[in-house]
């Protein structure tokens, strides 16, 4: 489980592709993290993965097929940057909101402007997803804890204040730019609930297939 609040940004040093899956090497640079150990969790990019070896100032961990396919991580190349949050600890505050790190689909940037000194970004997202998605609400695009200031239909934005965007990855985005999301938790059991007491079974939101579906108007 993570709070959605990004430690810092590492950048791909290898990836391999060992037959369906695939291995990722991932520097911490100067991010600031809690010791990893082989079997811990931590989130890139929003995206929950567990360390199998860790070494100096990096750590590997493999990708599985499915993930691949829900998330951006099949296209990191050497030298991409990533968001970096550790697993919360026990006790620890929970400053953004709940964060499982398992992506529910692939949104992509549709605009950006200015704000005063913040950046209002727009993304589209499978219309499957927007049912879960409500203004003031939270949302975790690319691992970060963001609330929604405007839903419209399958598109919504919010607000990056510039601490934001200085330790995410946030200030590469571009009109385009494919990013992780994952909806509120809370908005998942609500759904689930919902159709329980209509006497129906919940199907949830099945993961957008790569990048395409999500620009489809």
């Amino acid at each position: 489980m993570f709070s959605g609040i990004v430690k810092g940004v590492g950048r791909v040093l290898e990836a391999v592709d060992l037959d369906a899956d695939r291995r990722l090497t991932i520097g911490l640079s100067d991010v600031e993290l809690p010791e990893l150990q082989p079997g811990q969790s931590i989130a890139v990019s929003g995206v929950c993965l567990t360390a199998v070896a860790c070494g100096r100032g990096r750590f590997t961990a493999d990708v599985s097929p499915e993930t691949l396919s829900a998330t951006t991580l099949g296209d990191l190349q050497v030298g991409d940057r990533v968001n970096l949050e550790s697993a919360l600890r026990l006790g620890e505050s929970v400053d953004g909101h709940l964060v499982t790190g398992h992506v529910d689909g692939v949104g992509r940037v549709q605009s950006l402007r200015a704000s005063a000194r913040s950046v209002v970004i727009r993304i589209r997202v499978d219309p499957r997803l927007a049912p879960f998605i409500a203004r003031k609400g939270s949302v975790a695009v690319d691992g970060v804890s963001l609330t929604v200031n405007a839903v419209e239909d399958a598109a919504f934005e919010v607000n990056v204040i510039p601490h934001t965007r200085e330790i995410t990855v946030i200030a590469g985005y571009r009109p385009g730019s494919a990013v992780n999301i994952e909806v509120d938790l809370i908005a998942r059991y609500l759904q689930r609930l919902a159709r329980h007491a209509a006497g129906s079974e919940a199907i949830d939101p099945e993961p957008s297939k790569r990048h395409g579906d999500t620009s489809q108007e």
